[in-house]
């Protein structure tokens, strides 16, 4: 067991597994609260009163609460993954093409997409997604590909699939997305035809996953970029003070302050139900629960992350 030393009142060594036992308390009057996320069609089937918890530590430990080896469907947070690949594949001049700043709107916005003309304000809103998705498809012959790979190799899962039918749904119920990729095409900030981007974007939302494969695909932001399994190095520690930079300041939609304000780490959330978050040379944290807030992040989730925050003083500040 890896005990974790509290900043707060007391110099004893928290247990872990009894930490996460007594979130799961505290947060199961919230459990089933919030609304899953029904324009998705798929993902109006999943039951709400779900709760998962995974602790991933770099010397190797797994922690786990609740429903941590059920799966999924990750959305917004593989927006991570495919920012991974994109600044491999562009480094700085990325940032030509995608800004760096929080929304402070919704994060499928039209109207702000157009002000700044064409150019989307961070990698985490939808417009900015997809001009990462396009970034991707100009730098490898099969995208797909590149980034199952990318994911079961973090994560140490080759059983990691994209489930067809949550792509299919969100290509069905994607007019928003359409429109938002289509105005980007008009600004010349998507090279690659409008229905290719949109395909894998869908794709790369419709990863399937558990808390625990979460917990371990994000390690490497966790620990200077290097793989904590097998010593490698993913990506460089520069850009991983970018990504989770990115993750504090625009990763849980237009909640970001509020976010960062009770939880205090570096966190990407998506619309399934998943959050993750990271402690730089620590641990990752994982809470998955389908009910969502109003700005589209997990509820019971959200408030687990910040009693995690309190009751171990693992913070960034």
């Amino acid at each position: 067991m890896t005990p974790i030393r509290s900043q707060y009142g007391s110099s004893a060594d928290l247990d872990i597994p009894k930490v996460l036992a007594r979130i799961h308390e505290e947060v199961r009057p919230l459990i089933g609260q919030g609304k899953v996320a029904s324009y998705i069609p798929r993902l109006a089937c999943v039951p709400a009163n779900r709760f998962g918890m995974a602790v991933a530590t770099l010397d190797g430990a797994l922690y786990t609460e609740g429903d941590t080896d059920e799966l999924f469907s990750i959305q917004s947070i593989s927006k991570v993954f495919t920012l991974n690949l994109a600044l491999e594949a562009l480094g700085s001049d990325l940032w030509k093409r995608v800004g760096r700043e929080p929304s402070g709107n919704a994060f499928n916005s039209l109207v702000q997409l157009e002000r700044e003309r064409g150019i989307p304000r961070n990698p985490f809103i939808n417009a900015g997604a997809h001009v990462i998705a396009d970034v991707v498809l100009s730098h490898t012959s099969n995208a797909r590909q590149k980034l199952l790979e990318f994911v079961r190799d973090r994560a140490d899962n080759q059983a990691i699939i994209m489930d067809e039918e949550v792509a299919i749904s969100e290509r069905d119920a994607g007019f928003r997305n359409f429109a938002l990729a289509n105005f980007l095409r008009s600004f010349n900030n998507i090279e690659n035809k409008v229905d290719d981007v949109l395909d894998f974007y869908f794709h790369q939302c419709a990863l399937q996953m558990s808390c625990a494969d979460l917990a371990h695909a994000f390690l490497h932001l966790a620990n200077g970029g290097i793989c904590q399994r097998s010593g490698e190095s993913v990506i460089k520690p520069d850009r991983v003070k970018r990504i989770n930079a990115l993750m504090m300041t625009c990763g849980t939609y237009d909640a970001a302050g509020e976010f960062a304000f009770r939880v205090g780490l570096p966190a990407k959330s998506g619309v399934g139900g998943g959050i993750v978050a990271v402690v730089p040379s620590v641990m990752t944290v994982v809470v998955w629960s389908p009910g969502l807030d109003e700005k589209g992040n997990s509820l019971a989730g959200a408030a687990a992350l910040g009693r995690f925050t309190e009751l171990t003083g693992l913070s960034i500040f």
